[in-house]
């Protein structure tokens, strides 16, 4: 059974990760009026992803017993001055991320939430994949720079993602 401080803890991050994927798909919006396709399907990929975060924290309190209660999202940014400034937005917010996860964790180990460490293991090691990905995507685009044959290879590469929901286990 999770202790009322943890769900609670756990109920402000499933916000957060449906904030994450109200982000992502304003950014979708974004590359779409910039007419880079690939960008915006990576997006919305991202999006898909950052709801399963959500759910499956929101799965896990049902199954450990608590309640969710879900709060109002909060409007995310809409306009970026680049690709790259909306890409350096992405590791600033996976950033951001990880740290809210790493709280998380911290606060299982102080609760002796052993159940709810090891669950949490799984979003720091995607956190890990989360800030390289983005981290990779932000150096490509300054290696790019004004280059538009490499923006279009780019948004080609990045409009190939399809995001696959993992297997529950």
């Amino acid at each position: 059974m999770l202790s009322k401080k943890m769900e609670k803890a756990i109920n402000q991050q499933i916000n957060a990760e449906m904030y994450s994927s109200y982000l992502y798909l304003s950014m979708a919006t974004y590359f779409e009026s910039k007419s880079l396709g690939g960008f915006s399907n990576w997006m919305r990929q991202q999006a898909q992803e950052e709801l399963f975060h959500g759910m499956k924290m929101f799965d896990f309190v049902c199954e450990r017993g608590g309640r969710v209660t879900l709060k109002a999202i909060d409007q995310p940014a809409s306009k970026w001055s680049s690709p790259l400034d909306a890409i350096q937005n992405v590791l600033s917010h996976e950033q951001k991320v990880t740290g809210l996860i790493n709280d998380l964790v911290n606060l299982a180990q102080d609760e002796r939430d052993h159940a709810t460490n090891i669950f949490l293991q799984w979003f720091v090691s995607e956190q890990v994949e989360e800030e390289d990905t983005a981290g990779s995507l932000v150096d490509k685009l300054i290696l790019i720079g004004k280059d538009a044959n490499g923006l279009f290879m780019l948004d080609t590469e990045l409009g190939q993602r399809i995001f696959t929901m993992p297997v529950k286990k």
